[in-house]
């Protein structure tokens, strides 16, 4: 009797853990190392910053980053909030938003924005979103993480810009549909926040010599604000 009330207690206990299904140690040791439910773990982590006008409906990205704090690109909020409150759609709900740190398109393209922790799941709660503090490396593999969902790229040479984005626009990853304003991009390994993806910018047709690629840009990139000018930018509260 004892051993069967032993085992329906970690049954429920199991059931609990895996969220309302009951999955076997193995299976969760295959979802631990499979590249696909990893990059799909990391989408809890995007939101929707949401704007709404007369006759108009605004829905675009941003990434919470744990204790209330929401990060996107300043452009997105823009100058709404002067005129009407913001919202953010997480986790299936709509909640109340406060600017508490305000950049510009010009200088630095964020914008931190802050939610009621304690209107969110316990599993969001419970997570921080930590800022990559290793520098990037052209060829390294990321995540797009966006309202969505998740999508693979690489970081790529500034070189691969035109040379008058370079200086200001010189991290950059090749381009997928899904990479918009406010979106995340996280390091593909370390799960670590890398950027904010900011704007697209022609990219060079690397196939022709120097001379010949400066006049043709069919291609584009995405440039994100990177992650030492976000751990910059944050207020102290959110550091993690």
């Amino acid at each position: 009797m004892r051993r069967m009330r032993y085992c329906s207690f970690a049954a429920l206990l199991c059931l609990f853990v895996a969220g309302g299904t009951l999955v076997p140690s193995s299976a969760r040791a295959q979802d631990a190392t499979d590249p696909q439910a990893l990059d799909k773990s990391l989408h809890d982590y995007s939101v929707r910053v949401v704007k709404t006008r007369v006759f108009q409906h605004e829905s675009l990205n941003g990434i919470y980053l744990g204790r209330g704090a929401v990060l996107t690109a300043a452009h997105v909020v823009g100058r709404f909030h002067l005129l009407k409150e913001l919202h953010v759609r997480i986790a299936g709900q709509e909640l109340p938003a406060k600017i508490v740190k305000e950049g510009s398109v010009e200088k630095t393209d964020l914008t931190v924005l802050s939610i009621d922790e304690e209107q969110l799941p316990v599993r969001l709660r419970l997570r921080l979103n930590p800022v990559c503090r290793e520098p990037l490396k052209v060829g390294q593999e990321v995540v797009v993480v966006a309202a969505l969902g998740t999508a693979r790229s690489r970081v790529i040479s500034p070189l691969l810009v035109p040379a008058s984005a370079r200086l200001k626009f010189g991290t950059v990853i090749s381009d997928v549909p899904i990479a918009m304003s406010g979106s995340g991009v996280f390091d593909a390994n370390k799960r670590c926040l890398l950027g904010i993806i900011s704007r697209r910018i022609p990219r060079l047709d690397a196939r022709k010599p120097p001379s010949r690629a400066a006049s043709k840009a069919d291609e584009y990139a995405k440039y994100f604000v990177p992650a030492p000018t976000i751990a910059e930018f944050l207020p102290k509260e959110f550091r993690f």
